[in-house]
């Protein structure tokens, strides 16, 4: 059953959404092809900075979902998930789930207007890159009054786009509990060392902060569900970029197995072939539909959300999963090389699986919301 905020009819996509994706693919097929990816993850800032930029300005997608009064353009989730999509579906490494999506949603659930009035048109705009330390894995970074304010200090590993981000959201301990920090890191109190990880596209980092300036954002008391929130907010991203991958991984199964021949025939044309696509296709549709009611559950704030968040995970990586192994499966020995992109998807498909939990870690949370925890 739908609840009332969140019928079944904001589902279908509208016109808008619809020249919006056709907008991106083709932008997004001019310029971050599988050899651009490989060119931008092995570059120092690890994505296109130009194609950052014209996804900002002359797009807007950073502040799809931002409101107008931080220089967004007041549009809901449902819109950015459009942009999600089609940036999964040709794994672009440029940092939106984390500057946008966990950073930007995190400085609204604060409800610190002056945060957001300070970087939330930074990020509208495409001019400020952030990240989140803390909120995926457990961090020991302390925040501590110093003789000019608050200080950082202590260790947070495997950070999201942490090496070049230009504003960090700490989730810090502090003498009254664990607060919200926002730090904009510089070479002499904070050391970032990138890590060596599965997923190239998605680069980490080791953050060290030593005495590094800091504001507190947003109160003590709500710092754990700001938290929470913004974690759900990257679930849905997450499962929208999932259901762009295992697009892009049916299409080019259904190319291949098409035009591939053996025994004087399409490969495609073998019933064994032809069940696994039809399983792979149920899959992603249900991944579909998955996603697009968590979107909007995102976008009108509904109390289903940490349901259907969980749910999307859970749907939308398996579908993910199954996706990228028919991917290098159905193409044969090929399939398996460096030079073909499948394993550039299998790579983000599986280092995805942990980045917001494990596909048991959320159906125990769906477990405990739904009280059906022991």
């Amino acid at each position: 059953m739908f609840p009332l905020d969140v019928g079944p009819e904001v589902l279908l996509e509208t016109d808008e959404q619809r020249q919006l994706r056709v907008v991106l693919r083709d932008l997004l097929g001019e310029s971050c092809g599988p050899e651009d990816v490989r060119a931008q993850v092995d570059s120092p800032r690890g994505y296109d900075q130009a194609l950052w930029e014209r996804l900002a300005g002359e797009i807007g997608v950073h502040g799809l979902a931002l409101p107008e009064e931080y220089g967004g353009a007041g549009y809901t989730y449902a819109e950015l998930a459009v942009a999600l999509q089609e940036l999964g579906r040709v794994l672009c490494p440029a940092p939106l789930l984390t500057t946008v999506v966990l950073a930007g949603h995190a400085l609204l659930a604060s409800g610190d207007r002056r945060a957001c009035a300070r970087w939330l048109p930074g990020i509208a705009s495409g001019a400020l890159t952030a990240t989140v330390v803390g909120f995926l894995h457990p961090s020991a970074v302390t925040a501590e009054q110093g003789p000019s304010g608050w200080v950082l200090r202590g260790d947070a590993d495997f950070v999201p786009d942490g090496e070049g981000a230009d504003l960090l959201l700490v989730m810090a301990r502090a003498p009254d509990g664990e607060r919200l920090f926002a730090c904009e890191p510089d070479g002499a109190t904070s050391d970032r060392t990138p890590r060596t990880v599965l997923d190239p596209t998605r680069r980490q980092a080791l953050v060290r902060f030593r005495g590094a300036r800091a504001e507190p954002v947003g109160e003590a008391a709500q710092a754990a569900g700001v938290v929470e929130a913004a974690l759900d907010a990257g679930r849905v991203s997450l499962a929208a970029e999932h259901v762009g991958g295992s697009g892009h991984a049916l299409d080019a199964v259904l190319g291949h197995v098409s035009q591939r021949v053996q025994f004087g025939r399409a490969i495609g044309s073998f019933q064994a072939v032809k069940h696994r696509l039809a399983d792979l296709l149920v899959e992603i549709e249900g991944a579909r539909s998955a996603s697009a009611y968590a979107s909007a559950c995102l976008a009108s704030a509904s109390p289903e959300l940490p349901l259907a968040a969980g749910a999307a995970a859970v749907v939308c990586t398996g579908a993910y999963r199954l996706a990228t192994t028919e991917y290098v499966q159905l193409h044969g020995g090929i399939g398996f090389t460096w030079e073909h992109p499948a394993h550039l998807y299998l790579r983000r498909a599986r280092a995805d699986e942990a980045l917001f939990g494990t596909g048991d870690d959320h159906r125990l949370r769906l477990a405990g919301l739904l009280g059906l925890a022991g």
